[in-house]
């Protein structure tokens, strides 16, 4: 019975030590998120996948310039069957044996062709498909930008929501401190059970909050974790102790300035945005496409020579050989107007890259202005949210004194520490804002590491 006792606790323990290690959470830094995400986003596998195709065209075109070869070979057999007859032969008639005649005929040879001018066609395809592969490098590193951007930001999301959570948290805590103590103080006959009743609808409130604030940061956990591509079933826990929320007056003065750069930093988007040297390489390659269609006004010259033979014996194939090679000029004189249609439609899309070219720069100049403005934004809700939670802060502590010496009203240790927790959550906002703000300018000038 001992015997079975201990077999049953050790096997409890397991039990128990086995569920416990299943229910811990995966700890999971900035870094390590975003370099799952760039194994896992469909968006990223998708846009390589683009540039090895894009790679496998270049090579293509580039195999234009390299002469053509070909080989064959190949074996056929004849057979005659006659059936038995007569003919006629000087008035006579002459019987003619059933009769069968086989023939086989084998062969081979070898040939190959060169062109040698094709009307700039062929360079036209190398440049072009050279400039659509850097094109398409371009957008699959902007991609991974822009994946990185969004990551980040659900990342700094959840821990957002999560110190918003220990804030509601600790509210809570404290007012069911308070209402202890006006509990007690009800007992005795020193607060009235009004007190009461008001701070159990405060705990009530408190405790609504940090429900919701409890599933807002569920969700956004949730969020990122489908983002990244992760199983959602499992537990995960973010904890980054590279990113800081304390954002001091010397952080703030680094940025202050910012918006009087706006010229140096639109040069700069210039000069970085992925997606514009994408767009750059696409109005290369449509300008290249002109030089392509005007090819069929000009004249083509190709070369060619092969080696040919054939016999009825395998063996003796080597008797019979042909030779043959040449030089073939066409120049096609009239084609109904297709070359001048062909012309026609690539200085249309050349117009119209170019036209999304000058779009996509005045598009980048707003984008700019915009993430400039936001940063100000959040650098000045910073500045006013620190100014505020000082106050807030002396606020309660005056209100809770006056409170405990019975100067003043439960009301006003309300209001007061209702004013202090949402400056703590504006703190906390306005310093999460801030620190989307600055990495959604180094996404938006193309800064962002890839």
């Amino acid at each position: 019975m001992k015997k079975i006792s201990t077999i049953t606790l050790i096997f409890i323990f397991f039990a128990v030590f086995s569920i416990t290690n299943a229910q811990e959470p995966i700890v999971l830094t900035l870094d390590q998120v975003v370099k799952i995400a760039q194994e896992n986003n469909t968006s990223i596998i998708q846009a390589q996948n683009n540039v090895r195709a894009a790679n496998s065209s270049v090579l293509a075109a580039w195999g234009s310039y390299l002469p053509t070869i070909s080989a064959s070979g190949g074996w056929n057999r004849t057979q005659t069957d006659r059936e038995a007859g007569e003919e006629f032969i000087a008035g006579q008639v002459i019987p003619v044996p059933a009769s069968t005649a086989v023939r086989n005929n084998f062969s081979a040879g070898i040939s190959a062709g060169y062109t040698i001018f094709d009307g700039f066609r062929r360079e036209s395809a190398f440049i072009r498909s050279n400039a659509n592969a850097n094109a398409t490098e371009q957008n699959a590193i902007r991609t991974r930008q822009a994946i990185q951007f969004q990551v980040e930001s659900a990342y700094l999301n959840v821990l957002r929501q999560e110190r918003l959570v220990l804030v509601s948290e600790e509210n809570l805590k404290r007012d069911r401190r308070q209402l202890e103590r006006i509990t007690e103080s009800n007992k005795v006959g020193a607060l009235s059970l009004a007190d009461v009743y008001r701070q159990q609808s405060q705990v009530a409130a408190d405790e609504l909050n940090l429900i919701n604030a409890q599933n807002a940061y569920d969700k956004a956990k949730a969020d990122l974790v489908s983002l990244i591509g992760l199983d959602v079933s499992k537990e995960y826990k973010f904890v980054d102790p590279n990113i800081s929320t304390s954002i001091d007056s010397v952080e703030l003065a680094s940025t202050g300035d910012m918006i009087n750069k706006i010229d140096e930093l639109i040069k700069s988007a210039l000069e970085s945005r992925p997606d514009y040297l994408a767009a750059r390489e696409g109005y290369r390659a449509a300008d290249w496409s002109v030089v392509s269609a005007r090819s069929g006004y000009l004249p083509s010259l190709s070369a060619s020579a092969s080696y040919y033979m054939s016999n009825d014996k395998f063996r003796d194939l080597n008797d019979n050989k042909t030779y043959s090679w040449g030089i073939n000029l066409r120049w096609n004189i009239f084609d109904a107007f297709q070359t001048n249609q062909a012309i026609q439609s690539a200085v249309v899309q050349k117009r119209n890259s170019e036209t999304n070219l000058v779009q996509l720069e005045r598009d980048i100049a707003v984008e700019v202005k915009k993430s400039l403005l936001d940063l100000e934004s959040a650098r000045k809700q910073v500045d006013v949210s620190i100014k505020g939670l000082m106050s807030a802060t002396e606020d309660r502590k005056i209100a809770e004194e006056r409170y405990n010496l019975g100067a003043g009203t439960l009301l006003d240790l309300l209001t007061a520490n209702a004013g202090y927790v949402n400056a703590e959550a504006n703190n906390i906002n306005a310093s999460y804002n801030y620190i989307i703000a600055k990495r959604n300018l180094e996404y938006v000038i193309g800064k962002a590491s890839q």
